[in-house]
């Protein structure tokens, strides 16, 4: 089955990769802490270029193999590498925050523009439907490479949702390309995680959180164009009300939000004493629960039973960040 074949193979290379690129990425891609940092003495990182090669590469073959839309997976992944390189050339020296955002509002305008997905009625004007999409997208980007300040988090936030779009494929919600994508990325960062296992050896960077963030932004605007758009929304709703909240807070206090901080709620929770692994395991069994209401929308899919899940999923996104933002609790003892 490709769809299996897609995400073995994409978990081996990606481990293959990074045993080879490794020794390059201690040279010359150390991250060394700041004030947004988890970690306290530098650690490579980049993993992002292996996850992404892997990808892009058994996504491409699986497709030419298949005579699956090779143009358009050619746009997703021709936007994905744009953003790898931004995220390189950042990590690297960073680059002028307004300079990031124009180049990241010019990509994801592209990919809106090449795929026309349309989500809302027709009186909505078209254009203002676009820009929406854009912002949208460039906030979903973003905000993927704030949360990716955690080991394993990233990898307990993504495969869940990778394996669900994925999944969806074998059933025939989406098409068979984008469950390939899908299951090659969740497969990508199976192969990423042992080196990104607490305490990791290797991180992501922001060539692989920006690059990670578009392509999943794309599937879930792909799942929420068929008509999935509670689950679309629920698939992420930890990320997207993490980061989302984290912004606001920031904003009402008047801080430079483009600065580095430690203002998460994963990061409120570290510092008051929870250990890493039990906040990913937190994050993680909650996305189980989030694919389990996505899944509901989709199998019923009337208004009723949309806002209860999506009313569900909020409440226990909530919960979970109030239990990360309390000091003194169980898990980290």
């Amino acid at each position: 089955m490709i769809v299996v074949f897609a995400l073995l193979s994409s978990a081996l290379l990606s481990a293959l990769l990074i045993l080879v690129l490794k020794p390059l990425l201690v040279r010359y891609a150390l991250a060394r802490p700041n004030a947004r940092s988890s970690h306290k003495t530098p650690t490579p990182q980049g993993g992002g270029i292996a996850v992404l090669a892997a990808t892009l590469a058994v996504a491409g073959c699986s497709a030419i193999w298949l005579v699956l839309p090779v143009a358009s997976l050619s746009v997703v992944g021709a936007a994905a590498i744009a953003f790898a390189v931004l995220g390189t050339a950042d990590d690297i020296q960073p680059l002028p925050a307004w300079i990031r955002l124009v180049m990241q509002f010019v990509i994801v305008t592209a990919v809106v523009l090449a795929f026309g997905t349309r989500l809302l009625p027709e009186p909505v004007p078209l254009a203002a439907e676009r820009v929406l999409l854009v912002v949208g997208g460039v906030w979903f980007v973003n905000l993927v490479n704030f949360m990716d300040g955690l080991d394993w988090i990233t990898v307990a936030e993504m495969v869940p949702i990778t394996g669900f779009v994925a999944g969806l494929g074998l059933v025939g919600i989406m098409p068979l390309w984008i469950a390939v994508l899908a299951a090659a990325l969740c497969g990508a960062l199976v192969g990423f995680a042992p080196f990104n296992r607490p305490v990791a050896r290797l991180f992501l960077g922001d060539v692989g959180s920006l690059s990670i963030g578009l392509l999943v932004g794309w599937m879930l605007l792909q799942l929420a164009g068929t008509g999935g758009l509670a689950a679309a929304i629920l698939l992420p709703l930890y990320y997207l009300m993490d980061a989302t909240i984290t912004l606001l807070r920031r904003l009402a206090r008047g801080e430079k939000v483009w600065e580095a901080h430690r203002s998460h709620f994963y990061q409120k929770a570290t510092d008051n004493g929870v250990r890493v692994l039990a906040v990913d395991a937190h994050v993680f069994g909650l996305n189980l629960v989030l694919a389990a209401l996505a899944a509901m929308t989709l199998v019923w899919p009337s208004g009723a039973v949309q806002v209860v899940a999506l009313a569900l999923g909020v409440v226990l996104v909530g919960l979970v960040l109030r239990r990360f933002s309390r000091p003194g609790l169980e898990v980290s003892r």
